[in-house]
């Protein structure tokens, strides 16, 4: 009976190995659950911003351009030359006159005002180049500082 009860103990004998398998099943199970949460903590705001099909602006012709101060005083600039003050009649005459040397609809002609004049006096600006023939009108604005461009 010796040699049973050394079968005995060697049956009971203890291991030293760590059995990894429930730690391995963990772990997976916890990979699941990361992988479905994952996407769900993602934060932000879905927002349909608007499309536009705007083009650069091409000019083969340097534009007219008509700027207003905050006194609401007429500053015409022609072919990129000098800035000059002009009274709202003398606006309207020079403009009348480009428009006549130019093809119908092609004379560009933007208006820039200052940020602090009222905005009555950049419409009185725009009616005085639409009376004056001019077809289409652009707004000139700056980019506010550090803002992407």
């Amino acid at each position: 009976m010796s040699g049973l009860a050394a079968r005995r103990h060697r049956k009971r004998k203890l291991k030293s190995e760590i059995n990894v398998v429930p730690y391995i099943d963990v772990m997976l199970v916890l990979l699941i659950i990361f992988m479905v949460t994952a996407p769900l903590l993602t934060l932000g705001i879905d927002v349909d911003l608007p499309n536009s099909n705007a083009k650069s602006i091409e000019t083969k012709n340097d534009p007219v351009v008509v700027q207003v101060d905050k006194d609401g005083n007429y500053f015409l600039t022609v072919k990129a030359g000098k800035k000059e003050g002009v009274s709202r009649q003398t606006l309207l005459t020079r403009v009348r006159a480009l428009v006549a040397e130019n093809e119908k609809g092609k004379l560009q002609v933007y208006v820039g005002g200052d940020g602090n004049v009222k905005y009555q006096i950049i419409m009185d600006a725009i009616d005085t180049l639409k009376d004056a023939g001019v077809e289409k009108v652009g707004l000139m604005s700056q980019p506010e500082k550090g803002a992407a461009q």
